[in-house]
């Protein structure tokens, strides 16, 4: 059967046709991603991701290009998305790293390190700037819009969803503190 036979199969549910497809276009699929991915398990291991999202998304399949090219695209896509992750996690662990030793620091020092501060912590950074901008420092969010250069309705959300992450972290944690609205003094 020709390649756009299997593929018409395979888009009617045939078993047969998808398992002949990935048995011609999966040797090549690999060999691909080796190249790119120099990794040999991770090539193994994007291949059968591909293969997977291939069995979903073959609806989505219109034939403009090579079915070869099709798996290869979403190879590919899988590949920067697992990169992407791969940084993120690294950029999560030198951030963790970091208020670690802020928090070593202060407490070496006899500084307050509070629950709040660690969850703060664990936000993005947009939310973090303006909760603390907010009700750390009291400013309303008009002016925060302005520092940020966003809008004040941005800000109530970040604020708002920030705040509602934090109090889950801290009642999580066994928390009672609240983060003050008010601004404290010499800040």
């Amino acid at each position: 059967m020709d390649e756009k036979k299997l593929i018409d199969s395979a888009k009617k549910g045939d078993e047969r046709a998808f398992a002949a497809l990935f048995q011609e276009n999966y040797p090549f699929l690999v060999k691909y991603l080796i190249k790119i991915t120099m990794n040999s398990h991770i090539a193994e291991e994007i291949a059968q991701g591909t293969m997977a999202k291939c069995v979903e998304k073959i609806h989505l399949y219109n034939g403009n290009a090579k079915f070869s090219s099709w798996l290869i695209s979403i190879a590919t896509n899988l590949y920067i998305d697992q990169l992407r992750k791969q940084k993120h996690e690294q950029n999560w662990q030198k951030d963790e790293s970091a208020r670690r030793k802020l928090q070593w620091q202060l407490e070496s020092r006899k500084e307050e390190w509070t629950d709040a501060l660690t969850a703060l912590g664990k936000l993005a950074p947009a939310a973090r700037v303006s909760i603390v901008l907010k009700h750390y420092y009291g400013y309303s969010y008009d002016e925060i819009g302005r520092f940020l250069n966003i809008s004040p309705g941005t800000v109530k959300s970040r604020v708002h969803h920030g705040l509602l992450t934090v109090r889950k972290e801290l009642a999580a944690d066994g928390g009672s503190e609240k983060i003050s609205s008010r601004r404290p003094a010499g800040k």
